[in-house]
């Protein structure tokens, strides 16, 4: 976080003259991208504190000082909200930190949740020209979204964007994670009186019960909804569409519009002998139950089992929090099983690095058979089955291939199963005239996100079954456009 020193960085700070003078000859393309300060791993695994640290004024200055400033910046077309990277970069390098906040608002609904959660690696930072030319290290585009989001929150002057007048044109939205609240803002920012219905008892979906605190703290999470409050967006929690409020009283209640972005909350299992015994759950449940249920507090209504010998099972950056978040609950022993090897993981490369200094194993090229309990019913050891890699399947990673009698028993006593998520089936099987895939995804056209019901519109991990944050948030805006449009033809 930002001490009180640095909020106002932007005013008489000697050392942002004497930097910008020690760079004036140098070129560029010279300067090291910079490294965002972090809790020591031995300090860190004892407490959810985020472990990112945050840039100081200083660092943000460097980093800034290597944006091109490219006449053709192939980096806003890797951002699916389409943020003006080199304009908000170039405000944070003349010291003008509360406009580079205000333009990363421009298109971004949560511009301090996406500096910390976004793949930037694999989207926007990946088109940097410093990659696709220079061959060199990008531009740390994530780590200066989240300090220029960060300092407004600490500096108490948001910024609010601005609204259009109110055309009084009720829209509704299912779920409050980043599909739904990135619709909302937009539609808010367009005249609309917008509703988000949200079932849980707080705000934030996958971003409140799927990402550790020590990843996304729910202050920032807070912060950033605090913000589409005063847009004029309201919402509704403990509600559950489908439900508490059918398809019908939505269209009774005078809503013009229905975005769903419910999300996909229902896990996978692998359907192996074992996975009833008690100790093994869900990613899903167990994240859940920790982030938003405070079972990590030994006094909580809603405890969860702490084992010493963890094993989660999958690749992924849920899974990535889930074995960290064991860590941190005293796990002695805390494991990754993976099928494929850690190449083809899809986790975060920032994700598996801070895992392994937390001491985190890594059985990759194993994959589970049965696991056997005690004579209580409790997990006590698991049978895996060594794998090797053939040629590219469908995703395009090598596919996995058991090697015929090659099997290791593994002792645990908690297994937690993060192979993937299902969509909710609740607003499928409710609502008259969707179409549905035989994976439990909505069907949308994909240039306006309409469903088969012209004033119900879809996006996230409902039509995707599964994404990251920024795709989520992506889908959100297309459809605010998408639906503005129709409404505009239509009403």
């Amino acid at each position: 976080m930002l001490s009180k020193e640095y909020l106002h960085a932007e005013r008489n700070q000697p050392w942002r003259e004497a930097l910008r003078k020690t760079m004036k000859n140098k070129e560029r393309t010279d300067l090291p991208r910079v490294k965002m300060p972090e809790q020591p791993p031995e300090i860190r695994i004892h407490n959810f504190q985020e472990v990112n640290l945050g840039l100081t004024p200083e660092l943000a200055l460097a980093e800034s000082h290597r944006c091109l400033d490219c006449v053709n910046p192939t980096c806003i077309m890797g951002c699916p909200v389409e943020v003006n990277i080199p304009k908000f970069i170039k405000n944070i390098e003349r010291g003008e930190i509360l406009e580079a906040a205000k333009t990363l608002k421009e298109t971004n609904t949560l511009p301090a949740v996406c500096g910390r959660v976004c793949p930037q690696e694999r989207q926007c930072e990946s088109h940097c020209f410093y990659v696709q030319k220079l061959k060199k290290e990008a531009v740390a585009i994530g780590h200066l979204e989240r300090f220029a989001a960060d300092y407004e929150h600490e500096s108490g002057n948001i910024s609010i964007p601005e609204t259009a007048s109110t055309n009084e044109i009720k829209i509704a939205v299912v779920g409050s994670g980043p599909a739904g609240l990135a619709f909302a803002g937009d539609m808010a920012k367009l005249g609309y009186e917008v509703t988000v219905f949200e079932a849980l008892h707080e705000l934030g979906g996958v971003l409140r019960y799927g990402i550790p605190e020590f990843r996304l703290p729910n202050k920032i999470v807070d912060t950033e909804i605090e913000v589409l409050k005063k847009m004029g967006v309201k919402f509704e929690t403990n509600c559950i569409i489908g439900k508490t409020i059918s398809q019908e009283d939505l269209k009774e209640f005078g809503y013009k519009g229905i975005f769903i972005g419910s999300g996909a909350g229902f896990p996978n299992f692998m359907n192996i002998p074992g996975e009833n015994l008690i100790g093994v759950m869900s990613a899903n449940e167990y994240l859940t139950r920790v982030n938003l249920m405070r079972a990590a507090d030994p006094d909580s209504d809603t405890p969860v089992h702490r084992g010493k010998k963890v094993a989660v099972i999958g690749g992924g950056n849920t899974a990535m929090d889930a074995v960290r978040t064991a860590r941190r609950l005293g796990a002695e022993k805390a494991m990754i099983v993976y099928r494929r090897s850690e190449e083809e993981m899809p986790a975060r490369i920032e994700e598996v690095k801070h895992a392994k200094e937390e001491g985190i194993e890594f059985l990759t090229l194993h994959n589970p058979l049965r696991y056997e309990g005690d004579e209580k019913g409790h997990v006590r050891k698991m049978l895996l089955q060594r794998m090797r890699l053939g040629e590219p399947d469908a995703s395009g990673r090598r596919r996995p291939i058991p090697i015929e009698g090659d099997t290791v028993w593994i002792e645990v006593d908690e297994v937690i199963v993060s192979i993937g998520v299902s969509p909710n089936p609740l607003i499928p099987s409710t609502f008259t005239g969707l179409e549905v895939t035989p994976y439990g995804t909505i069907v949308i056209d994909e240039e306006t996100m309409q469903t088969g019901v012209d004033y119900i519109f879809a996006g996230g991990d409902i039509v995707r079954g599964g994404a990251t944050v920024i795709l989520a948030m992506g889908d959100g805006r297309k459809a605010a456009k998408g639906m503005d449009a129709w409404l505009k033809k239509t009403l």
